[in-house]
């Protein structure tokens, strides 16, 4: 397994529905009226945490922002971007017996946390893709050309399977998908339990793991806002129950 694919299809996945962001003209008196919204929300979000392991949440580099400027800069994708397809189209999940815990993390094929606003792409000479003007057919590099090759995909609904779903990240690579975040803009660590819902999907996040050794078990997911959101760039949801849609919209691509 390549360790670049799973950053590929995430920044594919991100990229969606992100066009020309709206803008709002930024003063001292907007970013203050912004901050004391948030910390009125950061009371009611934090008023549901009764143990140690939910999720807790405050000041971070979203504070500055209303939610609705929240949602336009970093909330675009879509589960109908995510293709669904009947069993009969879909990759078999072989049956293993789960451990406590797994990371792919420590398998080293997943990239550091980056920042979705600071993307990287490979530039090509004009003389390796000279624009002809025409329509046609894209020009095909071939394997020896550095790069990624995707070979095949599928897509999964598993909102009443979360064990499956863990056997598909055990087997095939750490899966892309499609929640509900309008909460984490405030998120700073713990275990999300509350304060989003399935059917309301809006960004495409990465799980490179899960871990049941707790009272509380939990997904392991990269987002893309770099490292100092969350847990060095992580979110840790709640396994069951599908918390924030997390189940619903499941890809899994081989390269």
């Amino acid at each position: 397994m390549k360790p670049r694919w799973a950053s590929l299809l995430l920044l594919c996945c991100c990229c969606l529905g992100h066009g020309v962001a709206r803008t709002w003209p930024r003063s001292h008196q907007r970013e203050a009226a912004a901050l004391r919204e948030s910390l009125n929300r950061h009371r009611y979000l934090n008023s549901f945490s009764h143990e140690n392991s939910t999720a807790f949440y405050g000041i971070n580099q979203f504070s500055y922002l209303f939610p609705e400027e929240f949602k336009a800069l970093y909330l675009g994708s879509k589960p109908a971007w995510s293709p669904r397809y009947p069993a009969a189209g879909q990759t078999p999940i072989p049956n293993v017996s789960l451990p406590l815990r797994f990371d792919w993390r420590d398998k080293h094929v997943v990239n550091q946390v980056r920042n979705q606003k600071m993307t990287q792409m490979k530039l090509v000479e004009d003389s390796e893709y000279p624009f002809k003007a025409e329509n046609g057919l894209c020009r095909y590099f071939p394997r020896s050309q550095s790069g990624v090759s995707i070979k095949n995909f599928s897509a999964y609904d598993f909102s009443d399977q979360e064990d499956e779903m863990a056997k598909a990240l055990l087997n095939f690579g750490p899966l892309v998908v499609i929640v509900d975040a309008v909460s984490w803009q405030d998120y700073l660590g713990g275990i999300i339990q509350h304060h989003c819902s399935s059917g309301e999907a809006n960004h495409a996040v990465l799980i490179t793991g899960f871990d049941k050794t707790g009272n509380t078990p939990y997904w392991m997911v990269r987002n893309s806002w770099g490292n100092s959101w969350g847990i060095e760039g992580y979110a840790h949801v709640k396994m069951g129950g599908n918390v924030c849609g997390i189940a619903d919209s499941v890809s899994v691509v081989f390269v």
